[in-house]
C-alpha cells in the first residue's frame, strides 16, 4: 500500500479586515490595540511594586504610544521610500498606517522621547519606568506581529518546513509560484519575544536589574534575534554592503546597547538612589512622608 505524503503548513487567514456597518476594523489595529494596553497594564502592575504611583502610568503610556507610533510609521516611511514615492507611487499612501508598516526602532526612539517627556512632567526618573515596562513592551511586539500574519505580509524565504507560511496569490512577492511556502518571520519574532520575557524576568530577580539595566538587556535581546529574522526577509528593503538596512540597525544598536549596560550596570553599584522613582530628594521626601 502507498501512502501519500503528510505535507503541513500553516495558513493564511483569508481576510484582514470585518465591517461593521459602514466601518472597517482590521485585524492589524486590533493587533496594535491589544498590545498596547496589555503593556500599559503590566507597565503599571511592575511600577507600583517599585513604589510608583500607578495612575501616573497612564499619562507615561498617552506620550509614550502617541510618539511611538508617529516614530514608527516615519521610521518604515523612511527607511522603504520607495514603497510611497517616485514614479507610479502615490504618496498619500505613507499615511495609511492601517495597511502596515511600523519600523520598531522608530517606534521605540520616539517612544522613550514621549515617555521622558511624560516623566519630566511628573518629576519621575526615565530608567525605572523603562524597566518596568519591558516584559509589556515584549508582549506588545509579540502580539502586534500577529498584524503582519493578517496583512500576508513582511514573511521570509521560500521553505518547505512542517511550519511553512502560506501566501495567497494576491499577496506573493519576488515573481514567486502560487502555491509556495515561506518562513513565518512574525510567528519566529512572536516566539522570540514571549521568551524573552521569560529569559530576561529571570535575569532581572537572578542579578538585580535596576536602574535602567533591564531595558538595555532588552535591547540587546531583541536586536539578537532581529538580526536573524531580518536576515530571513525578502520584502523591499535597502542594502549596504550586503545587508538590510535594518540588520545594520540591529547591529548598532546591539553594540550600542551592550555598551549601555556595563555603564549602568557599574554605575548602579556606585549610586544609592539608582532604582529611585524620584528626579530630586524633594519629592522623594515627599512621597517617603505620605
Amino acid at each position: 500500500m502507498v501512502f501519500p505524503a503528510l505535507t503541513m503548513s500553516i495558513p493564511s487567514p483569508p481576510v484582514s479586515v470585518w465591517h461593521i456597518g459602514p466601518f472597517p476594523v482590521r485585524a492589524y489595529a486590533l493587533a496594535i490595540i491589544c498590545g498596547i494596553i496589555l503593556a500599559w497594564y503590566i507597565l503599571s502592575r511592575r511600577y507600583r511594586t517599585k513604589g510608583g504611583d500607578a495612575d501616573v502610568c497612564i499619562d507615561i503610556a498617552v506620550w509614550a504610544v502617541v510618539f511611538g507610533i508617529i516614530g514608527a510609521r516615519l521610521y518604515h516611511v523612511a527607511t522603504d521610500w520607495q514603497l510611497y514615492f517616485g514614479q507610479g507611487r502615490n504618496p498619500v499612501d505613507a499615511f495609511k498606517i492601517w495597511n502596515g508598516g511600523l519600523g520598531i526602532w522608530g517606534g521605540v526612539a520616539a517612544g522613550a522621547l514621549g515617555a521622558y517627556i511624560a516623566a519630566r512632567r511628573n518629576n519621575l526618573r526615565l530608567a525605572p519606568i523603562g524597566d518596568a515596562l519591558v516584559p509589556g513592551l515584549l508582549l506588545a511586539q509579540a502580539i502586534g506581529r500577529f498584524g503582519n500574519y493578517f496583512n500576508q505580509e513582511l514573511y521570509g524565504k521560500p521553505t518547505d518546513v512542517p511550519w511553512a507560511l502560506e501566501i495567497d496569490a494576491a499577496h506573493l512577492t519576488g515573481g514567486y509560484p502560487v502555491g509556495t511556502t515561506f518562513h513565518p518571520t512574525f510567528l519566529y519574532e512572536t516566539l522570540w519575544c514571549l521568551l524573552g520575557i521569560a529569559v530576561l524576568l529571570w535575569c532581572e530577580k537572578r542579578f538585580s536589574l535596576i536602574g535602567g539595566q533591564l531595558f538595555a538587556a532588552y535591547l540587546i535581546w531583541y536586536t539578537a534575534g532581529r538580526f536573524w529574522i531580518e536576515s530571513l526577509r525578502i520584502d523591499s528593503a535597502h542594502h549596504i554592503l550586503g545587508l538590510r538596512l535594518n540588520m545594520w540597525t540591529s547591529i548598532i544598536i546591539f553594540i550600542g546597547a551592550c555598551i549601555l549596560f556595563v555603564y549602568l550596570r557599574k554605575r548602579v553599584q556606585n549610586d544609592p538612589h539608582a532604582n529611585d522613582i524620584y528626579r530630586d530628594d524633594e519629592s522623594r521626601h515627599r512621597e517617603e512622608s505620605r
